[in-house]
C-alpha cells in the first residue's frame, strides 16, 4: 500500500509552513488551548502541554513572534550587553539570565560592546531599534543620550556588576570602590606593606584601584594592561612590578585571569607563593579553587544578578511593582592558599 506523503515532510515541492491550527490538530485540541500551551502554559495542564509540544514536534511549527508582537506589543525578547562573553566572572549572570528568561517565555539576545563606550551606544542603539521588552546592561550605561533614549521609551532596564545613585531605571550591582578598598585591608591586616596592582584599564577595574589605593593610604607600583585581561598580559604585568619594586611583597589583581598569569610568572621566577608573593585576585573564576596553588579572589554572586535581572524585567513586564529597585549583592573575600600565610 502507497502511503500518501506527510504535508510536513520535505517533498520536492516545499511544503506551505505548518501553523498553530496544524499543532491543534495534531494535538486533538483546540486553537485557543494550543495557544495558551505556548504562550501561557501556567492555565493550562501538564497533560495538555506535554501534547502540545510534540505536535510542534510532529509538525515542525515555528511560532511566528512578529506577528504575536504586533498583536500584543510584545516581542518576548530582552536584550543583553556585556563588555565580552570571554571573560568569566560574567558567564554565571548570562546563564541566569538565559535560564530565568526562558522559564517566563523571554528569550535573551547577546550583545559584545569590547569595554568601548562608543561601540556600547551603538549597541544600545541598535537593540533599542529591535524594540526588546527589556534591556539588561553589564555595568552603568555610560551614553546620556542612550540613557534620555532608554528613560523616554520606558523600556525597562536593569543595570548590572555596579552600583549608582543614579541607575537609568532598575540595579543590580555592588560597589567596587568597597572591594578595592576591602582586598587592601585584607592586605594591611597581614602585615604586607609593599603592594602592588595588576589592573585592567577598564571602568570598574578603574574604581577598584581607586578604592584599594584609598585604603592604603599612598601610591603604590601599578601595571595597566588593556581590557579584556588574560594570563599573558598577566605575566607581563608582574614584570613591569618587579621592575618598579625588586622587593613587591603581595600583589592585587583586576580580574583572575590576570592572577593567573601573574601566579605563572611568579613561579617561573622561583618565587615561593605566598611565602615570597602573596596574590589575590577578583571574580572566583570556576578555575580559581583549582589552581596550584588556589587563588585568594573577590567572589561575587553573578548567578544571583542574572537571577534578579530577570525576575525585575519580567515583573515589569507583566506590570508589577518593582518594591526595591537598586539591589546590592554584596561580596566577599574567598581566601585560598595564594595569600594564606601571615606576615614574616
Amino acid at each position: 500500500m502507497t502511503v500518501p506523503p506527510s504535508p510536513f515532510t520535505s517533498t520536492s515541492n516545499p511544503a506551505k509552513s505548518a501553523t498553530l491550527h496544524d499543532v491543534a490538530r495534531e494535538a486533538g485540541v483546540s486553537l485557543i488551548t494550543a495557544s495558551r500551551a505556548l504562550s501561557n502554559p501556567g492555565v493550562v495542564s501538564d497533560k495538555t502541554i506535554a501534547r502540545v509540544r510534540q505536535a510542534v514536534e510532529v509538525t515542525g511549527y515555528i511560532p511566528n513572534l512578529l506577528a504575536g508582537g504586533l498583536k500584543s506589543k510584545k516581542s518576548f525578547t530582552v536584550a543583553a550587553l556585556v563588555p565580552t562573553i570571554s571573560v568569566a566572572q560574567f558567564l554565571p549572570t548570562v546563564q541566569a539570565l538565559t535560564e530565568s528568561l526562558d522559564v517566563a517565555g523571554y528569550q535573551l539576545i547577546l550583545g559584545q560592546s569590547g569595554y568601548d563606550n562608543s561601540r556600547e551606544e551603538a549597541l544600545l542603539n541598535t537593540m533599542i531599534a529591535r524594540r526588546p521588552d527589556g534591556i539588561v546592561v553589564t555595568g552603568l550605561v555610560h551614553s546620556q543620550g542612550a540613557r534620555e533614549t532608554l528613560r523616554r521609551l520606558g523600556i525597562p532596564v536593569v543595570e548590572t556588576w555596579d552600583l549608582s545613585d543614579r541607575p537609568v531605571d532598575m540595579l543590580v550591582g555592588f560597589s567596587h570602590l568597597k572591594v578595592g578598598s576591602a582586598v587592601a585591608g585584607y592586605f594591611l591586616g597581614k602585615g604586607w606593606r609593599r603592594l602592588g596592582i595588576a589592573t585592567g584599564d577598564d571602568h570598574r577595574a578603574s574604581v577598584r584601584r581607586e578604592g584599594f589605593l584609598s585604603a592604603v593610604g599612598h601610591d603604590v607600583p601599578t601595571a595597566i594592561v588593556p581590557a579584556p585581561s588574560n594570563m599573558a598580559r598577566g605575566r607581563q604585568a608582574l614584570i613591569e612590578l618587579l621592575e618598579k619594586d625588586p622587593g613587591l611583597r603581595a600583589v592585587y589583581c583586576s580580574s583572575d585571569q590576570l592572577a593567573q598569569g601573574v601566579l605563572a610568572e611568579a613561579q617561573s621566577r622561583g618565587l615561593r607563593i605566598p611565602e615570597d608573593l602573596a596574590v589575590c585576585g577578583f571574580g572566583d573564576a570556576d578555575f580559581a579553587a583549582h589552581m596550584e596553588p588556589s587563588l585568594t579572589t573577590v567572589h561575587v554572586d553573578g548567578a544571583a544578578i542574572g537571577k534578579l535581572a530577570a525576575r525585575m524585567i519580567v515583573d515589569r513586564c507583566r506590570g508589577e511593582r518593582i518594591e526595591q529597585r537598586a539591589v546590592d549583592v554584596g561580596f566577599r573575600i574567598v581566601e585560598r592558599r595564594s595569600t594564606g600565610v601571615d606576615a614574616s
